[in-house]
């Protein structure tokens, strides 16, 4: 694939930057292949630091160039985005919008006739190949382009093709998801160091609890409570603690996190 694909960047911040480290890691394509455009010259100066990739301040010059587009950009900058580069069309690029919350209607009406649009919602743990991804593709790309987003963001994580409408609950769990994440880490770490922990010792611990807990769903299949009663013995230190969680109402406030970030996704795209 290296050698035919060529990807651009229309944005070059975290988002941005984080899936070109990953496709450049997993081999997908080598940084004279992959560039970026951004109107702020710290972010270009940071892109290119990272990924070694060649930065501009022009959108059109990289859409011409690429036969991949990232729009990696605000989602009250598309539109205007993908008029722009219209006079960069007849390079056919297929397009992979990341913007939070615009629908594909939206993005096929600004972009030119027959353009391939394909919408995806990755989240920051790409930078680590531990991305959760979910795309729906638009009414004029093909299944080809759908196996290429696949490759693309699978190479970075886990990548779940969905229906379009299915886009903004993704949002809300697994693009918003990593913050919800940190700061439970941050909260276990606060509890082991009020424990007697350093801190160092105590973070440390909390973050590698996380990642074997997911890894525990994800590779038996089972269900988190059923691994969840796995671990709580019958008048132990575990039921202890999962009583004050319920107590302190965490999973009603994950669940409304997960919704109300959903329904900001869907008024972003209105």
């Amino acid at each position: 694939m290296s050698d035919t694909l060529t990807i651009g960047f229309l944005g070059a911040g975290r988002m941005a930057t984080a899936l070109a480290r990953g496709f450049l890691h997993a081999g997908l394509v080598s940084a004279d292949r992959l560039r970026a455009s951004d109107v702020v010259l710290a972010a270009r100066e940071a892109f290119a630091l990272e990924t070694k990739a060649s930065v501009t301040a022009s959108n059109v010059e990289v859409a011409r160039a690429s036969s991949v587009l990232v729009l990696a950009v605000k989602p009250d900058q598309v539109t205007d985005l993908l008029g722009e580069i219209r006079p960069a069309s007849s390079a056919a690029p297929l397009v992979l919008s990341i913007a939070a919350g615009v629908p594909l209607a939206r993005l096929e009406a600004a972009a030119w006739p027959g353009a391939r649009i394909i919408r995806v919602m990755p989240n920051t743990p790409a930078l680590v190949g531990a991305s959760a991804s979910a795309y729906a593709r638009g009414s004029t790309a093909t299944a080809a382009d759908g196996e290429l987003a696949q490759r693309l963001f699978g190479s970075v994580g886990l990548a779940l093709e969905v229906k379009e409408k299915l886009l903004d609950a993704v949002t809300g769990l697994s693009g918003s998801g990593p913050a919800y994440v940190f700061q439970i880490i941050e909260a276990l770490s606060d509890g082991g160091v009020a424990a007697g922990l350093p801190r160092d010792v105590a973070t440390r611990l909390a973050a590698q609890t996380l990642l074997g807990a997911a890894k525990m769903v994800l590779e038996t299949g089972q269900h988190p409570g059923i691994l969840k009663d796995a671990v709580c013995s019958p008048g132990g230190t575990t039921i202890e603690g999962i009583h004050e969680l319920e107590k302190g109402g965490l999973r009603a406030a994950l669940m409304n996190a997960v919704r109300a970030a959903a329904e900001k996704s869907a008024r972003l795209g209105k």
